[in-house]
């Protein structure tokens, strides 16, 4: 985060601490691989142990990391002292999880006080190429401890 303002490097320490946290995302082997306000995005790499009975990525991590990229977009808006909860999310499953690599891309809609709309998309990487497999619509929320 070279030449970036005060504000944005805080932002980006916040989130990479707070990431560091999250157990499950340690455990399934994804990170961070860039933070802006609002724009969240994280990195999977394939593992057949985290696939399915066809050798797909599960739509279960699929909607792990699309939902902690959601809800890590809408943290970079959010005071600090708050913590994100997922209220809602919907998922629709495009095409097969196949790929070398997975990105989860999260995007706030609209930020409010307490909720935020995101968007979510993953994709995933080959070596043919850039496919988009799933996209999400979520809400989250802002609790203040």
């Amino acid at each position: 985060m070279k030449d970036a303002p005060p504000e944005e490097a805080e932002l980006h320490a916040r989130v990479v601490a707070s990431f560091a946290q999250q157990a499950v995302m340690a455990t399934i082997g994804a990170s961070l691989r860039s933070v802006m306000p609002g724009a969240v995005e994280i990195e999977l790499p394939y593992r057949a142990d985290l696939g399915q009975q066809d050798g797909f990525l599960h739509a279960g991590i699929v909607t792990t990391i699309v939902d902690s990229a959601c809800g890590y977009a809408a943290y970079t808006l959010m005071p600090e002292g708050a913590r994100v909860l997922s209220v809602e999310f919907k998922v629709n499953f495009l095409a097969p999880a196949v790929g070398d690599t997975f990105i989860a891309r999260g995007k706030v809609a609209r930020a409010g006080r307490t909720i935020t709309v995101c968007t979510g998309e993953v994709v995933a990487l080959s070596k043919d190429g850039e496919r988009a497999i799933a996209l999400m619509q979520a809400t989250m929320m802002a609790v203040v401890m």
